[in-house]
Order: C-alpha cells, then sequence, then structure tokens
C-alpha cells in the first residue's frame, strides 16, 4: 500500500538523523505536563529510563492520583512530580517556579517542556453546551498557550524545545468532535506562530499528531460516554431534542462507545516521537503516529478539493 510505503521511508528519514549522545542527556531536564495516565505517564517513565532529568506534571498529585504514586514510587532524584492544573495560573506559576529553584543552573535553562495534557469529550454542535467548548478549550488549547509563556524563559537560555501534542484531528474535522478540533486546530497555529518566533533563538519547536489511540490512553470508558451522553441529552432545548430525535442520539452514542476500545493500545510509536524531537539535532516540525487508513485520510482532507473527500468520508453520515 502506497501509505504504508511513505509512513516507513518517513520513519527511516527520522532514524537516520544524528541525535544528541547519551552522554548529554543526563545534563537535560524536561517537563511532561499530564503525567497522571497515557500518553504522559508513559512518556515520564521513558523519557527518565533514557537519562533525562524529568519534572512530571500531575493534576491529581495532591489528591493522591494513582499516575502520581507511580512515579513518586520510582524514587529516583532524576525525577520530581509537580502539582500542575494547566488550566490554573496560579499552579502553573508555581509548578515553573520550583522546576527553576530546582535547576543547577537556571541560567542554563530547561531543555524541554512536552505539553501533553488535555481533555476530550464528543458531541454534534447544537447538543454540545457553551461550557463544554470552554472547558475543553481551557485544558488542551490554553493550557499550552500558557505553560508554554511560563516556561520559554527558561526553554530560550538552553536553546531547547517546545513539543506539543496535537492530533491528527488537528489537520481534520470530524462529526460529533468539534470541541476537540476545535483546540487541536488551535494548537497548531500556536505551534507554528511560535516555531517563526523561537528561530532567532536556537529554539525548536515541533508538533505530535497521533491518530487513534483511545484504547491506550483510557481518553474515553463506557462510564464516561454515558455520562457525557446523559449530561447533553439533559440540557438540549426540546426543540433540538424534537428535531434529532432519541431515536438518532442513542445511535451516535452507542456508535462512540464502540470507539472506547477503539485504536492502538501500543504507545510506542508516540513515545518514539516524542523523544525524536527532544533528541535530535534536526527534529522534524511534524510527527504523524498513525496507521496507514488516517495517514490517508489526513492527506485526502488535507489536499483534496472539500466537495471530493466530503462524499468520500461524510456523505453517509
Amino acid at each position: 500500500m502506497a501509505a504504508d510505503k511513505i509512513l516507513a521511508l518517513a520513519k527511516f528519514w527520522r532514524n537516520i538523523r544524528p541525535n544528541i549522545p547519551a552522554k548529554k542527556i543526563r545534563d537535560k531536564a524536561v517537563l511532561v505536563t499530564g503525567c497522571d495516565s497515557g500518553f504522559g505517564l508513559s512518556l515520564a517513565q521513558h523519557l527518565h529510563s533514557k537519562g533525562f532529568k524529568i519534572f512530571a506534571g500531575c493534576l491529581l498529585k495532591d489528591k493522591g492520583g494513582d499516575g502520581a504514586k507511580q512515579l513518586e514510587a520510582m524514587k529516583s532524584e532524576r525525577l520530581k512530580v509537580v502539582q500542575m492544573n494547566v488550566a490554573s495560573d496560579d499552579e502553573v506559576a508555581k509548578a515553573v517556579e520550583f522546576i527553576r529553584s530546582s535547576l543547577p543552573d537556571p541560567e542554563d535553562g530547561l531543555w524541554g517542556v512536552v505539553n501533553n495534557a488535555g481533555i476530550s469529550t464528543f458531541g454534534e454542535i447544537e447538543w454540545t453546551p457553551m461550557d463544554t467548548y470552554k472547558n475543553v478549550a481551557e485544558v488542551n488549547l490554553w493550557g499550552i498557550v500558557r505553560t508554554t509563556k511560563a516556561c520559554l524563559p527558561l526553554i530560550r537560555r538552553a536553546r531547547g524545545r517546545v513539543v506539543n501534542i496535537s492530533s491528527m484531528m488537528g489537520r481534520m474535522g470530524n462529526t460529533a468532535r468539534s470541541p476537540y478540533c476545535i483546540t487541536k486546530f488551535g494548537i497548531e497555529a500556536f505551534s507554528d506562530c511560535l516555531r517563526y518566533e523561537m528561530m532567532r533563538w536556537g529554539v525548536k519547536v515541533s508538533v505530535v499528531e497521533p491518530g487513534n489511540f483511545i484504547a491506550a490512553t483510557a481518553l474515553y470508558g463506557e462510564d464516561r460516554v454515558k455520562e457525557i451522553a446523559d449530561g447533553m441529552w439533559a440540557k438540549m432545548s426540546p426543540q433540538v431534542q424534537s428535531d434529532y430525535t432519541r431515536e438518532y442520539f442513542d445511535r451516535q452514542v452507542t456508535i462512540m462507545l464502540s470507539y472506547t476500545g477503539g485504536g492502538s493500545t501500543d504507545v510506542s510509536p508516540v513515545i518514539e516521537d516524542i523523544q525524536d524531537a527532544l533528541t535530535s539535532y534536526f527534529p522534524l516540525t511534524r510527527y504523524t503516529p498513525m496507521d496507514a487508513y488516517w495517514w490517508t485520510r489526513v492527506q485526502a482532507i488535507t489536499h483534496l478539493p472539500a466537495g471530493i473527500s466530503d462524499r468520500i468520508y461524510f456523505s453517509k453520515k
């Protein structure tokens, strides 16, 4: 399949580019947000195993969250768990000040920040309350802007790296996913602007666009989907309920439930791409850890005339 060959070629190119020697990695500190579970938890453990000093931002550290406990149980001087709600100006400021004071020499800076923290939801536009749009954006988009701005003085001193975790849905829209897509499109734009501005400082900015890893990251569970669905239906106006019908609504929720166990259970492609963005002398602007189907769909939607891609992917919805 052509897509498989292109993806294999991209991986080959990634692997032949020169990387920072392992002996130099031990001097480099990286902040990873969203380490309570999923990509963040796995990434903090992986980068630590490679020799990095890790500051693992956890939303639930102060509440005894499992991810924070798991990281603290490693009892490593090179891994510090930090309370960090990326939607809070105060918590982000305190976390970055803790990082600054923990560095051997703050003037050497912070090598990297991986903006991984994020949440998701689903629901067609007329079903979704404005509060949901705002809450998702506060974490996924403004959380990245807030954290990056707080870290940039340290990142610039190290001539380091900013790695933003977007999604394939930062490149293409989809039905019933508008709150999530809006924030991921925003991450793409923010990252481009940041990359242009940071060139003069020698700071590299990369975006990682994972495909379908719902099964691996537990973004959705059956109970969570049902909770979101019940809340949406209860808040809909009688007219919207009548127009869409409960039958159609329940059918869409059933489709969403079928996704909870879908996608890849192996997060290693995402972890390897993030590592490359932090360690390659020539990191890529965008990494696309996704299977051939989703890669092809992204290319079709972003390159074909909309009338054609709409007909291929959405005309039967």
